[in-house]
């Protein structure tokens, strides 16, 4: 079988627009792959997720908070939960950052239970594009 120049050039082109395109598509998503807790007393909290860089998904999560959130933890290509004591809200707490939602759900609970929780229960949660 002969294939014409012509033919040969536009498969070219195609597999070149193609690995153009596919490798933007991964750029945007890994791009967009930053959030943020921000955690206050009485199980104040503010999140945010899927932003452009650390530092707009930190104020974002500030200015969501309903109180005097001072610490904050962020995340890239991973997901986040915070835990309180339902007994307590004022009380223990516990958050964590990891690669996938059940560790993270699961050790933000274990911490809250390690600082005196007695009815740990996950508040919030989140994941990134990419967690």
């Amino acid at each position: 079988m002969i294939v014409s120049t012509a033919a040969a050039q536009r498969r070219a082109l195609f597999v070149l627009a193609l690995t153009v395109v596919l490798g933007g598509s991964r750029f945007v998503t890994e791009t967009w792959a930053a959030g943020a807790f921000a955690i206050g007393k009485c199980g104040a909290y503010g999140q945010a997720y899927d932003y452009a860089g650390e530092a707009g998904a930190l104020a974002a999560a500030r200015k969501q908070c309903k109180g005097d959130c001072s610490t904050t933890v962020t995340m890239k290509r991973a997901c986040a939960a915070f835990s309180v004591d339902m007994t307590n809200p004022c009380g223990a707490h516990g958050y964590a950052v990891n690669s996938r939602i059940s560790s993270s759900l699961n050790e933000a609970t274990r911490k809250c239970y390690e600082f005196g929780g007695k009815e740990c229960v996950i508040r919030a949660w989140a994941c990134d594009a990419r967690g």
